[in-house]
């Protein structure tokens, strides 16, 4: 559609209603090969598969997991098809023209230093191929820069680079790479799974990994309990779900330039529940068959490639896996930051300019590197706030609009949507409360269970969505103009 008149502070071209629309089901299947076959992704996949304990626990703990992911970004997913709009202008809707830019931030701020951290993950499965030359290794370990081998900075610089070549055409050039990188990287998977499987000489699910060396190596994923326990279990399915947090908000960044939402369901069949289970298998069969090979439990595929004796397959496994991760920063970490940073200031920002800034502050961040320190955990408190974000909006799309938006008036600050001064009170207030019991009291204080954590995102959702519903009801002029 064509907005008429629309208020300069809130409205450039990127952030337009999409009009061309050909984004077909493999391109958004892609979306999700593109997002989770990553490094972070795979450590956290393999992870997952071993402590589920046995075949059959996987496919009740990741299935269901996965099932829910497929439901809860259809509903976001069908947002965008139907209205046509990026996050932040979506989420002018619930939290005011101008009151947008708050969880538009939040979620900027989180992609920023993913953006860092991915794009280090991905430098460094280079660095681990490169170093398996003598000269190289020497290189290495005898020169330093910025806080970091020279070699690491040298690599650093150039996959950041080519990240920014990668959106110099804007949305159009996200597809076409997705659409590349998301069958190669699983072609690799399979060859490396099928590798190791016939190095190994058998085919397991984990059982023969001791339970404490297997517990020491998965400590970091935040999963509590024996493997394969029902807690475990519950705590696997619920840290899989939560993985998603931060594109539950902006997968509609994607969606909206979907044809219809039948074209979506499909994608999102494919690269969600199929896609998932698939992706976690193989990623838990090349990781016990590694341990079986080479008697340690590497949940990083660089860590094995690194490995192998054919510098040929090292080499092949390193670029690709380091494409993997180049294709879910470009999904989850610069796209979204683009359209919020242009949210923000629209005459000033447009989507190319937004993802600058976004690649600008990883490459001032990477000095730093403070996803290697306790920075991580203030990231994942910010982090844990968008679950309110989410339950707010759908609350506000579904229930109180009954999925019908004005979406000509989310471009107008005199609108439908200015509430209060261009803030909806209703969602700040819910947005607090929910982030009190997401975000603070698990993080600042002992007042909770410690297991509350790992539900985190899930009490946000349910508490900012419970208390803005609520809230309309007692106060129901804030949802109108």
């Amino acid at each position: 559609m064509t907005v008429r008149n629309p208020s300069p502070s809130l409205y450039n071209e990127d952030l337009a209603p999409a009009e061309t629309r050909n984004w077909g089901a493999f391109s958004i299947f892609n979306v999700w090969t593109s997002d989770v076959h990553s490094l972070w992704g795979y450590y956290l996949a393999a992870s997952l598969f071993l402590l589920c304990g046995s075949f059959i626990n996987f496919v009740i703990a990741i299935g269901i997991g996965s099932l829910v992911i497929f439901v809860l970004m259809s509903l976001v997913g069908n947002a965008g098809v139907k209205t046509g709009v990026p996050f932040p202008v979506l989420a002018r809707a619930s939290f005011g023209t101008f009151g947008a830019n708050l969880p538009a931030l939040v979620r900027a701020v989180v992609a920023c230093f993913w953006y860092g951290a991915q794009t280090s993950a991905a430098s460094g499965a280079i660095v681990a191929l490169l170093i398996r030359n003598e000269s190289m290794l020497h290189f290495h370990q005898s020169s330093h820069l910025l806080g970091h081998s020279t070699l690491e900075v040298i690599c650093y610089v150039i996959v950041w680079a080519l990240q920014l070549l990668i959106i110099q055409r804007g949305m159009e050039t996200v597809r076409k790479f997705q659409d590349w990188a998301g069958p190669a990287v699983w072609i690799m998977m399979l060859l490396l799974a099928i590798y190791l499987i016939v190095k190994a000489g058998t085919f397991s699910f984990g059982e023969n990994i001791p339970q404490d060396v297997l517990l020491a190596a998965t400590k970091d994923a935040g999963v509590s309990g024996a493997p394969g326990s029902v807690g475990a279990l519950a705590a696997v399915a619920a840290t899989w779900i939560t993985y998603f947090a931060a594109l539950y908000l902006n997968f509609c960044d994607f969606s909206r330039f979907a044809p219809d939402q039948a074209t979506l369901r499909r994608g999102n069949l494919w690269g969600l529940p199929v896609n998932l289970l698939a992706f976690c298998l193989v990623a838990g069969i090349t990781t016990t068959a590694a341990f079986t090979v080479y008697g340690e439990v590497l949940l990083h595929p660089d860590a094995i490639s690194a490995k192998f004796d054919s510098w040929f397959l090292a080499a092949l496994a390193a670029l690709t896996f380091a494409v993997a991760t180049l294709g879910i920063n470009v999904v989850a970490n610069f796209v979204s930051p683009a359209f919020d940073f242009a949210n923000v200031f629209p005459r000033q920002i447009n989507f190319k300019r937004g993802g600058y800034i976004a690649a600008f502050i990883a490459l001032v961040l990477y000095p730093f590197a403070p996803w290697e320190t306790g920075a991580a955990h203030f990231v994942n408190f910010i982090g844990s706030t968008m679950g309110p974000v989410f339950g707010i909006m759908m609350v506000d799309y579904y229930l109180i609009r009954k999925g019908v938006v004005n979406v000509e008036a989310l471009y107008h600050e005199d609108g439908e949507f200015r509430f209060e001064g261009g803030w909806n009170v209703n969602a700040l207030i819910a947005f607090v409360a929910g982030a009190i019991f997401s975000s603070i009291l698990p993080t600042f204080t002992t007042v909770l269970p410690a297991w509350w954590g790992t539900y985190g995102w899930f009490f946000g959702v349910a508490v900012g969505g419970l208390s803005y519903i609520a809230l309309a009801a007692v106060r129901p002029q804030a949802r109108t103009a």
